[in-house]
């Protein structure tokens, strides 16, 4: 399942959720996961300062990234 490390208020996050929508209406994804990094201290640690990421099957994508970028990344690494 496709991941999307972020939290509350991060602008960043919102845009990357958004590229996120755009992969599933085109049917790349079914769907993804928000987890917030805020509710776990490791999660914090790991991502505080590189959200917002995207993880599938243990490969990660930092930001900055955009479609194509996504796209790309996501069907190199199917779920």
């Amino acid at each position: 399942m496709v991941k999307l490390m972020h939290t509350d208020g991060c602008h960043l996050c919102e845009l990357a959720q958004a590229l996120l929508d755009q992969a599933v209406n085109a049917g790349l994804i079914s769907g993804y996961e928000h987890v917030d990094i805020a509710l776990d201290d490791e999660l914090v640690e790991k991502y505080g300062i590189r959200i917002p990421v995207v993880c599938d099957n243990n490969a990660e994508l930092g930001w900055p990234f955009d479609y194509n970028g996504l796209q790309t990344f996501l069907v190199s690494h199917p779920n």
